[in-house]
């Protein structure tokens, strides 16, 4: 069904899989696709729109895929533009449909730095996942955040290397002021060390690069990516403190320290917050590390809080995944751990399947429930998948639920390469 601008929901397929052909009609409407629910409990005719206008398509075969799931397509209507089609009523927008359009995010305190309750996490728009994106749509995305109301983006100037700061001082322009901007140095030597480097030399030249690239005069929340096991801890902060006296930054974050570095941290400046991995299938901070960021009022930002994807249900096999995709180094998406770790992804759908939503908006549901000093940063680039995760922000989780997803299947395999892990503060 076509319910207005950029609004389908496709329903009663016989096999939901069939809209995701990779068909050029497909693409062309696959920003609707991404954030329909497939809700057979409506008994309406389904309706695809076509292409926009001039859009180049392959003989027949999209009219062929939908068909065969039992789909009608109406040619040369671009989404915007579509109308309402169909037999039977339009039935009510869910609440995660509507809060696009119509609701404010909520937000989450960081310490005292105030913040949407979901991110946005841009590395995935520069690296990683399949090489260099399209820095267009990347900044559209980010512009479509903005409007939604999420109003923390984080980059780093490992991304790319430096490519993604620069691509998100760009979307910026003239739209600073709207968001809390949080970068990270120290997984890059400024001072020719190699490795890890955050010695107050190498902060001093990381941020005044940062800044550059970023093309702004101040950085809000300021990470230092990775512990740095040859600089105590306390020189770091030190530098760090020094920079927010100069206003050259606003807050200090650490990433993936463990219970001693952060106190130690603190007890020299207000850690502002933690960046970690956290996520249904990654639960390593909560035994200590979520218990003291509450005893000393840091605020907690999970990335990576839809398992690199795979919690969302969308990938089946390891072989989806392009040859320059970062994932397939990772020991959760090897071919020994894939089909073992569907369950979770499974378990995630039918709680979602539950609550009208989609798995993406349930593992992020999940994360806000935990409290509201919490606030995740989901990586995407493109506009329909940001849409859906800030929708997730009215995505309401029973009691009940929470504690089925409290129990979900441990993932098989570490969440880094040994490499990475090693990087990685227990």
């Amino acid at each position: 069904m076509v319910y207005g601008a950029g609004d389908v929901r496709v329903e009663n397929v016989p096999d939901a899989r069939l809209v995701e052909s990779s068909d050029a009609v497909v693409r062309a409407v696959a920003g609707c696709i991404s954030r329909s629910s497939f809700a057979p409990e409506h008994r309406h005719t389904p309706v695809i729109v076509g292409p926009p206008r001039g859009a180049r398509t392959r003989g027949h075969e999209p009219a062929r895929t939908f068909a065969a799931a039992g789909l009608r397509m109406k040619p040369g209507a671009p989404c915007a533009e579509a109308d309402a089609i169909g037999t039977g009523h339009l039935p009510q927008r869910r609440p995660a449909e509507a809060a696009r359009k119509d609701l404010t995010m909520k937000h989450a305190k960081l310490g005292n730095l105030d913040v949407s309750r979901i991110g946005l996490g841009a590395m995935g728009m520069s690296t990683a996942y399949i090489g260099p994106g399209d820095d267009d749509q990347s900044i559209r995305t980010i512009h479509r955040a903005l409007d939604l109301g999420v109003t923390f983006l984080d980059t780093a100037e490992v991304y790319g290397p430096y490519i993604n700061e620069e691509l998100v001082g760009r979307a910026l322009k003239g739209r600073r002021d709207a968001v809390v901007l949080a970068t990270k140095f120290g997984l890059i030597s400024h001072t020719g060390r190699g490795g890890l480097d955050s010695s107050p030399a190498s902060i001093r030249a990381a941020v005044e690069g940062s800044l550059r690239r970023l093309g702004t005069d101040y950085i809000d929340l300021y990470y230092q990516h990775r512990v740095d096991p040859d600089t105590p801890i306390e020189d770091t902060i030190g530098a760090l403190a020094e920079l927010v006296a100069e206003g050259k930054i606003r807050h200090i974050g650490l990433s993936e320290a463990g219970v001693a570095t952060i106190r130690r941290a603190h007890a020299v400046h207000p850690v502002t917050a933690l960046q970690s991995e956290y996520s249904l299938w990654t639960r390593d901070p909560e035994p200590a590390v979520l218990p003291l960021l509450r005893e000393l009022r840091i605020g907690f930002v999970p990335y990576s809080p839809l398992g690199r994807g795979f919690l969302t249900g969308q990938i089946r096999s390891a072989g989806e995944l392009d040859d320059a995709d970062f994932r397939r180094n990772n020991p959760r998406f090897s071919t020994e751990n894939f089909d073992r770790n569907l369950r979770s992804a499974d378990e995630v759908a039918a709680v979602a399947s539950e609550v009208g939503a989609t798995s993406a908006q349930v593992a992020l549901a999940w994360l806000l429930a935990k409290g509201d000093d919490i606030a995740p940063i989901p990586g995407t680039k493109r506009v329909s998948r940001v849409e859906e995760n800030a929708a997730a922000d009215q995505v309401t989780l029973a009691p009940e639920q929470i504690d089925r997803l409290d129990r979900l299947t441990p993932a098989a395999g570490d969440h880094h390469n040994e490499e990475q892990m090693r990087m990685i503060e227990r």
